[in-house]
């Protein structure tokens, strides 16, 4: 296999494969080129910046080192590049048949993330972080996950180095894919609905409402009450903190590598954001690449309407989790008590969004839409039907604003190009296509007022 581009031949080609010689062998950090540093997180209690002290409870020294660091690549260890090889580098298709099916001049090309053994992105960042967690001999991690995706991606990382995995899954995802607890059992991982009965927290919520739908805030307080009371356990996180991002951009990275081999550049990218690490890991080494003055393609967020956290959401100071045990980090928020709405896209359903993806939105980098889930499943439909790869319900939502602006090339007549992170198949998610098919599935907008509500936790700092 070579990666010359005379492989290649224009217009002829639907896969683009790199070698196994040409996996990315750093971590891109988008920090250093960044115009202006984004704002440090705070100490829950003092609201002072925060030092690796604050972190210790949770993270290993590695992980934290990721954190913070001042270096534009970070090695990835010999160890870690051994697991990945498993699945990456993964495949960049070109979806001619969606093309053709849409009648635009538009070039749609779609990173395939779906190969990994957990079916996602997530792996990228889980192995790593079980990896360290290993070297500094902890014996279990804990976590929380919105659809499962993450959850199977630690349970799958964790085997990989023999360390004890505990998932608290959101209770509405929890329900509607019973399979992705299956996955993570077969894993090794025990799995919990949150809010749950393990904890005091949840016990309390539950007494409350004993259907809670549960929420990401709340899962993430229930896994760090329990890290923190074991000194050989520890935290792991599936998006928004930087060394997460960090890790994701293996994606981008191959990316870049795979367009050049066939003579592209994108004008467009689009990526499903939620917490934002696959956004983050296809686009900042693009994002790289534009501060750089060599390409200028437009990067957009596309988030569910039902939780439109950068489009309607307020850049400020708040707690990752709902209990406010996390430190305070400066994002887009819809207030860490906020409860989203069950939707199907169960990875997208958090108040929050990572404080870098904030950053850059705030400084005008990326741009952010909203979409409706019935459009996102109505093109999902579409794209299995011509390029016959069930999309998760997340991805979907990336889909659904690349078919927008492929029908506004055809529109304009611009032979612009489409690139998107296809982040995970939906091979556990077919009841949401179920519902759909059924016409149950109804869309659901956020309100001014409901946001309102929300937001009258966030702290006031002075």
């Amino acid at each position: 296999m070579t990666s010359s581009a005379d492989s290649y031949p224009k217009d002829t080609y639907t896969k683009v494969f790199l070698p196994e010689s040409e996996m990315p062998t750093q971590w891109y950090n988008i920090i250093p080129d960044l115009p202006t540093p984004p704002p440090p997180p705070l100490h829950p209690g003092t609201h002072q910046p925060i030092g690796p002290d604050d972190l210790a409870p949770l993270f290993p020294m590695a992980i934290i080192e990721q954190e913070v660091s001042p270096e534009s690549y970070i090695d990835i260890p010999g160890e870690v590049l051994d697991v990945y090889r498993l699945w990456r580098p993964s495949p960049l298709f070109r979806a001619r048949r969606l093309e053709k099916a849409l009648d635009t001049p538009a070039k749609i090309f779609y990173k395939y993330e779906g190969v990994s053994p957990a079916g996602s992105h997530k792996p990228n960042t889980s192995v790593p972080q079980a990896y360290y967690n290993h070297k500094e001999g902890i014996a279990k991690l804990t976590t929380e996950t919105g659809a499962g995706q993450w959850g199977s991606a630690l349970a799958f990382a964790t085997s990989q180095y023999g360390i004890e995995c505990e998932v608290w899954q959101v209770a509405a995802s929890y329900r509607q894919k019973p399979y992705r607890k299956t996955m993570m059992e077969i894993w090794g991982a025990t799995v919990h609905p949150s809010p749950s009965e393990v904890t005091e927290y949840g016990r309390a919520l539950l007494a409350t409402d004993p259907d809670h739908p549960g929420s990401l805030g709340i899962a993430i307080s229930e896994a760090v009450m329990m890290a923190v009371e074991d000194p050989k356990t520890r935290y792991s996180l599936g998006s928004v903190l930087n060394h997460v991002l960090l890790h994701q951009t293996v994606i981008g990275e191959e990316a870049l590598k795979q367009l050049a081999m066939v003579g592209e550049t994108p004008d467009v990218l689009v990526g499903c954001t939620g917490g934002g690490s696959n956004f983050a890991g296809l686009s900042f080494p693009f994002l790289r690449e534009k501060l750089a003055g060599r390409m200028n393609p437009t990067i957009r967020c596309v988030e569910p309407a039902a939780c439109p956290t950068l489009t309607k959401g307020e850049y400020r100071y708040d707690f990752g989790d709902t209990a406010q045990l996390t430190p305070l980090v400066k994002m887009h928020t819809l207030g860490h008590n906020f409860i989203p709405d069950p939707i199907h896209a169960g990875g997208l359903r958090y108040h929050g969004m990572a404080p870098l993806v904030s950053h850059i939105y705030e400084e005008g980098l990326v741009e952010a839409i909203a979409a409706p889930q019935t459009e996102c499943f109505a093109a999902a439909v579409q794209f299995a039907r011509t390029e016959g790869i069930v999309p998760a319900p997340e991805p979907m939502h990336a889909i659904a604003a690349a078919v927008r602006e492929a029908l506004a090339c055809k529109e304009s007549g611009e032979e612009k190009v489409i690139l998107t992170a296809l982040c995970g198949h939906g091979h556990l998610d077919l009841a949401a296509y179920e519902a759909y098919f059924s016409g149950e599935m109804v869309d659901r907008d956020l309100s001014d007022e409901a946001i309102a509500e929300a937001m009258k936790s966030v702290p006031v700092l002075g």
